[in-house]
């Protein structure tokens, strides 16, 4: 199968009542690990590429690794989606790549000014049938170059904004701020999403797909073992599991992950730097990061409730 667009994927999570996990990939390991395990699944996959990534990995590396992904996987219907793009110009770079999704992310805006630049966006997208994602109100926390509000619940999407924001930009989805947050350290207490948001956007956008950011769960187990073996991260929390599944049985048909990925990967590296100290061979780390984080993301995809959607995706 060749690489698709969300259209299909968002109208199928919609109806049924499941989201679609959205992975942040940074090199070959992280890639492997995820598709080995959406295919296990037979989930549908929305595979996402930072700025950071770019900057760290090049785009023609990166492709070729999600080239690899889709030949070798023809029964998964696989999107590639810029994550968080800062301008009409990176939007552009990442259509010209064969992205089939963009994500232009004008929420630090005004009003007006962020339905302008997603406008931009879609005008110059949608001629090549890749899907728009915007976002409505701000996040908390930091990812890479993404700075976001120390007080998350002062800054949730507005339910009286979403129709005409929709209608003006004309995008293809809408990443609401709804009480979470990036990176390891979401949250200082117990966290609240505001499902009441989810709820009333969902009612007056009916039918239409929302995104869930910042939903790393900031799995125990990985915090836990980064800590036994050497580690620093007190405080580390995350969306509850059970938040990220009520809210893809709502209007949620996205959500993404990255933080929990990246925990993966460093608790087994650090495992076995100090459980084999004699080793060098990337292999044996890499290879157990990667296992770490095939198990990771096939027990996210049925928080998600997408395992075995693959083919009502395709």
């Amino acid at each position: 199968m060749a690489l698709v667009n969300t259209r299909k994927m968002f109208k199928m999570a919609y109806d049924n009542g499941y989201a679609v996990g959205a992975f942040n990939v940074n090199n070959m390991e992280i890639t492997q690990g995820i598709i080995e395990a959406v295919a296990e699944e037979k989930a549908p996959l929305i595979l996402q590429v930072s700025k950071g990534a770019r900057k760290y990995a090049k785009m023609s590396y990166l492709r070729a690794i999600i080239d690899v992904v889709v030949k070798e996987n023809p029964d998964i219907p696989v999107a590639i989606n810029l994550d968080h793009g800062d301008s009409l110009d990176t939007c552009r770079q990442f259509v010209e790549a064969g992205f089939t999704s963009i994500m232009i992310d004008g929420s630090h805006l005004p009003f007006e000014q962020n339905i302008a630049l997603t406008r931009q966006v879609v005008e110059m997208a949608h001629p090549h049938d890749v899907c728009v994602e915007a976002e409505l109100g701000q996040l908390g926390g930091i990812e890479e170059d993404v700075v976001g509000v120390d007080d998350v619940h002062a800054h949730l999407a507005d339910p009286e904004q979403v129709q005409e924001f929709v209608k003006k930009s004309g995008c293809d989805s809408l990443a609401i701020a709804c009480g979470t947050s990036h990176g390891a350290y979401k949250f200082k207490t117990e966290p609240k999403i505001a499902f009441d948001v989810i709820e009333e956007v969902g009612r007056r956008l009916p039918g239409f797909p929302l995104v869930m950011h910042g939903s790393s769960s900031v799995l125990k187990e990985f915090v836990d073992l980064i800590n036994k073996y050497g580690g620093n991260m007190p405080n580390a929390m995350g969306v509850p599991e059970a938040a990220v599944t009520k809210a893809s049985k709502m209007a949620m048909c996205k959500v993404n992950i990255d933080t929990d990925l990246r925990l993966a990967l460093t608790a087994k590296i650090r495992q076995v730097f100090a459980e084999k100290p004699a080793e060098f061979d990337p292999r044996n780390y890499l290879g157990p990061g990667r296992e770490a984080i095939k198990q990771m993301v096939k027990h996210k995809l049925h928080v998600l409730g997408c395992a075995g959607k693959a083919a009502e995706c395709s």
